[in-house]
């Protein structure tokens, strides 16, 4: 096989391939997640996840250290127990983009989310887990003794 064929022929399986991405990102410039994940103060994150009024609730345990070293490394653990939860999400109140992640789940699925986020400062993180179409939210305090976010 010549060079020349081998390149067209490459070129044009990668060009195939990146069809479905760039339908992705033409999704995901379109939907109203992409206005919460881009803003800067907590409102206007929850606004853009059409997040009008939550109530508080302490059936969403938060387990996150109260006195974080490290801000680029803080791990956190999130249990759901209300009933049909739907999804949770994760807010770090003073990041320069406060919305950390937003996790479904689907029938049966057990809802509890372990990961590790970064913090800029001492801040609040907010959980607002959506159960039967309504919203629920509980916060724990985490004090940064080192900038995550710089």
């Amino acid at each position: 096989m010549q060079r020349r064929e081998f390149l067209t022929l490459f070129l044009g399986a990668l060009a195939v391939t990146m069809l479905p991405i760039n339908a992705l990102a033409t999704a995901w410039n379109k939907s109203w997640s992409k206005a919460a994940f881009e803003a800067t103060k907590l409102d206007e994150a929850t606004k853009g996840l059409n997040i009008s009024t939550e109530t508080p609730s302490q059936d969403i345990d938060i387990i996150a250290p109260d006195r974080a070293e490290n801000g680029a490394v803080v791990q956190i653990e999130i249990t759901s127990n209300i009933k049909n939860t739907e999804s949770i999400t994760v807010l770090v109140e003073h990041n320069p983009t406060p919305l950390i992640g937003i996790f479904n789940f689907s029938n049966g699925a057990l809802p509890f989310v372990i990961t590790r986020i970064k913090m800029a400062e001492d801040s609040d993180l907010k959980v607002i887990v959506k159960a039967d179409g309504k919203f629920f939210s509980n916060t724990k305090k985490v004090v940064v003794l080192e900038n995550g976010c710089g």
